[in-house]
């Protein structure tokens, strides 16, 4: 028998909401295949079955909001009794420490005791990056009988679940909506897994065989230019009816009400703004795309390097505030605030990002953003922040002031890069500037030490030369 529970997506999920149900009561379920599709505060996530049977028993409909560890299905044999198990049972759930701002380490998987006849399989895994999958206890992240999105079940490519073949669920329903079949794919992750980069490689030589030529990357070739955007539509005014309406607020939406006032009224925020001229930034970007017209290179993209560089230089912005100690992060992993298409927001990771180039900061900041706006992200992808930057100069904001995102110590707000005129030597000249405005949590950053770092940033973004050293 295997229990399928509301898994905690999240360091911040308390609850989360089921969306639907792709089985229904009596349908039979293989290891690995999506059995309901749940919304947490963050991203929508698919669970996974993590053994085979029959789907016998659904304890919570579609559009319910229930709590972490509640049970949501039950799978087992058809003959099995599971008059035993009963709505509201559950498995704790492993969190992080409080205020720690990062994942918790994954705990070593001791070796299991022999199993007894009457026991019930539990089996868990450890959220990573795609691609990545461990043993773990089944308290930890996700309850037994479930796997998050992104992450597999490790079992033999060829194992003793029917053939069942070792793969990512991103992978899976790639290859189930290109009329792949998995296991001719050679896998490319750990122990054989297949993982989406092996999927598009091999769409990409089916295209190419069907075409009788060499196929080319997936992507490739230059971007189409964005629309621009249109004026809405005017909405007809309302002259019947009710003068208003109530929309029940959304699992991101509770946490992002929850998590600012948690942050703008405990957290005494001062403000440091800057101007840095952007012309040498505009030609390493216009060189970058002419060399290399895929990489499209943005002036965000600069910022994340250049706020990298000078959080070098400037630890003690890295950092953040823990009740008695003030915690300095070795590390720096950029946090990219990213607004979504149907409200909230929310904020993927960059790690490592000193020791990683601008073009890699580029392609990883471009893909992480389009899945957090189809909502795709995994979790270990969206915690963890040392320093976040919120950009809305896409938008045509000049200057605005963004809350810090507890427990970090600092956010960059970046506004437009606009022309303007500025005086050069005692003539006005046309220049092409952006404003950035940095909030500090004051204890943790003093004034100077903020102005310090914004003055390197400015340094390092009107010559960005020194990011290629």
């Amino acid at each position: 028998m295997v229990k399928v529970l509301m898994p905690k997506g999240s360091d911040t999920m308390t609850e989360g909401k089921v969306l639907k149900w792709a089985k229904k009561e009596g349908d039979q379920v293989s290891t690995g295949e999506t059995v309901v599709e749940i919304e947490t505060d963050k991203v929508d996530m698919e669970v996974e079955a993590m053994g085979s049977g029959v789907l016998r028993k659904v304890f919570v409909d579609a559009g319910k909001v229930v709590p972490v560890g509640e049970l949501l299905a039950v799978i087992a044999k058809p003959s099995e009794d599971i008059s035993s198990v009963s709505k509201g049972e559950g498995a704790p759930s492993v969190q992080p420490p409080a205020g720690s701002g990062v994942p918790a380490p994954a705990p070593v998987a001791a070796a299991p005791p022999p199993p007894s006849a009457s026991a019930s399989p539990v089996v868990g895994v450890a959220v990573g990056h795609a691609g990545l999958a461990s043993a773990v206890p089944s308290a930890a992240i996700a309850g037994p009988g479930q796997a998050l999105k992104g992450v597999a079940a490790p079992s033999a490519r060829d194992g003793g679940d029917g053939g069942h073949v070792l793969a990512s669920p991103l992978a899976r329903r790639m290859a189930r909506e290109m009329g792949l079949d998995l296991a001719r794919i050679a896998g490319s992750g750990p122990a054989g897994r297949v993982v989406r980069q092996d999927v598009e490689r091999a769409a990409a030589l089916a295209v190419g065989t069907r075409a009788g030529r060499v196929p080319e990357a997936i992507g490739a070739g230059v971007p189409a230019p964005l629309p621009q955007p249109a004026l809405p539509r005017r909405p007809a005014p309302v002259s019947t009816g009710p003068e208003f309406y109530d929309e029940p607020l959304s699992s991101m939406r509770k946490v992002i009400a929850t998590r600012l006032v948690q942050s703008k009224a405990p957290v005494p925020h001062f403000y440091l703004t800057i101007e840095a001229d952007m012309g040498r930034a505009k030609e390493l970007r216009d060189s970058a795309r002419a060399l290399n017209p895929e990489l499209s290179l943005s002036y965000n993209d600069i910022i994340l390097k250049a706020c990298a560089a000078a959080l070098e230089l400037h630890p003690q912005v890295n950092a953040s505030f823990q009740g008695e100690a003030i915690r300095y992060y070795r590390r720096i992993h950029l946090g990219l605030a990213v607004s979504l298409e149907d409200g909230g927001l929310i904020t993927p990771v960059i790690r490592d990002c000193a020791g990683k180039s601008l073009q890699d900061i580029s392609s990883e900041a471009k893909e992480l953003i389009a899945r957090a706006r189809s909502r795709k992200l995994n979790p270990d992808e969206y915690i963890g922040a040392t320093f976040t930057i919120s950009n809305l100069g896409m938008l045509g904001i000049e200057e605005f002031l963004a809350v810090i995102n507890p427990p970090e110590g600092a956010i960059l707000a970046v506004g437009a890069v606009m022309e303007k005129p500025v005086v050069v030597k005692g003539q006005v000249e046309v220049g092409l500037r952006c404003r950035m405005t940095l909030s500090c949590d004051h204890r943790v950053v003093d004034g100077a030490t903020g102005a310090k770092f914004l003055q390197t940033l400015k340094q390092i973004l009107e010559n960005p030369v020194y990011l290629a050293f």
